[in-house]
């Protein structure tokens, strides 16, 4: 039996609805994240906007001012900062914008407020839209990144491999490898780790024609000496007089003696830990890809035992850092990398990513995070 209504007091029924209405677009615009999370990826987000304008304010200038100056040149140095990354059209806007609103506090009776604010807004739809077609670009970009690295390793007698990049944007100049140069040849795997100068998408299109070349160069099983020389040629026909070199440790594991032969190209010395906790860096080699044509560079091997790990990354694994603007550092690596467990190369990859993200939070990094972990069992 239904209750009629009673005179004078409203039913719940549409406050519940509109409730409802409200939690969904809550939902909606936050994506189910809580205050706290929303918080720390906006100071993430500032951090980096800050870090980015902030390069082209002159510090050492302000730095000669009174203290009671600095807030003002400082503030108006990052006004011309943005001003300049927009349009000419764009910035004549931002300008009349300003000024109306500035009229409008100063004379009441001139309320170019809602103009100001349409012409706000106006702006912030135009960069949004730009920003939308770029970053729907930079996603095609890496997929096809994606294509350029394995997506799972090679199945390699008496050890195993694991790897992990985290891009610093939507596609990465770091580059990760591990492959047969001959598919029919057991005896020989190629792993390799290398990391562009740059970023974004010069460094990940130098990225893409570093391993076109590497694959081929192997693919005419080269000595692992004349791989390197060859690589070094090419790069050095692109690297913009070595503006943009290249830093990589190429090595050959054959899985039947377990020697390792590797040259390292001015890159982050990977780190050879013994199953006895004895640590070994492998530093011979000679400088970056892309300097110099006519560079000489050293090989030299080493007998990997059952139980070492050898721990490829790149510089982006140390410099990580945290909302404090602390560095992860070689120290607290090596620690992570002394504490390894016994464990197989995916289970140790883990264990030390969870040592750097643990670190750094939800800090936005300013370089691509890279390791490879070769595990002989």
């Amino acid at each position: 039996m239904s209750v009629p209504p009673i005179p004078g007091v409203s039913s719940p029924t549409p406050r519940l609805h509109g409730m409802d209405r409200l939690r969904h677009f809550w939902q909606r615009v936050s994506e189910g994240r809580q205050i706290d999370d929303l918080w720390s990826q906006f100071a993430s987000d500032a951090r980096s906007s800050y870090g980015f304008y902030g390069r082209d304010v002159d510090w050492e200038e302000i730095q000669k001012l009174p203290r009671w100056r600095r807030p003002l040149h400082i503030a108006r140095q990052f006004f011309w900062a943005l001003l300049l990354k927009m349009s000419p059209a764009r910035r004549v806007l931002l300008l009349v914008a300003f000024v109306m609103l500035a009229l409008s506090v100063i004379d009441s009776q001139m309320n170019f407020t809602g103009i100001a604010v349409m012409l706000f807004v106006l702006l912030l739809s135009l960069e949004l839209a730009d920003k939308v077609t770029m970053k729907r670009d930079l996603e095609i970009a890496r997929e096809i990144q994606t294509w350029l690295v394995p997506s799972q390793p090679p199945e390699v007698a008496g050890a195993n491999i694991a790897f992990a990049t985290r891009p610093q944007n939507s596609v990465a100049g770091d580059y990760y490898d591990a492959f047969y140069p001959n598919a029919e040849d057991r005896e020989k795997v190629m792993v390799v780790i290398a990391d562009v100068a740059g970023k974004s998408v010069p460094a990940a299109l130098l990225m893409a024609t570093l391993q076109a070349s590497l694959r081929t160069i192997a693919g005419e099983n080269a000595p692992l000496a004349e791989l390197v020389a060859r690589l070094n040629r090419y790069a050095c026909a692109h690297s913009l007089n070595g503006l943009r070199f290249t830093t990589a440790v190429l090595s050959e594991y054959n899985p039947t003696s377990r020697r390792l032969t590797y040259v390292n190209a001015g890159h982050n010395a990977p780190i050879l830990r013994h199953a006895n906790g004895a640590i070994e860096t492998l530093e011979v080699g000679g400088m970056p890809l892309g300097i110099q044509p006519a560079t000489n560079f050293e090989t030299a091997a080493l007998e990997l035992k059952s139980g070492d790990a050898l721990i490829f990354f790149t510089d982006g694994v140390v410099e990580a850092f945290n909302e404090s603007g602390e560095e992860f550092g070689n120290e607290r690596w090596l620690s992570a990398i002394r504490n390894l467990p016994d464990w197989d190369a995916q289970q140790s990859l883990q264990f030390l990513m969870k040592h750097v993200d643990e670190f750094v939070g939800v800090t936005r990094q300013s370089d691509d995070i890279t390791c490879l972990v070769f595990r002989s069992k």
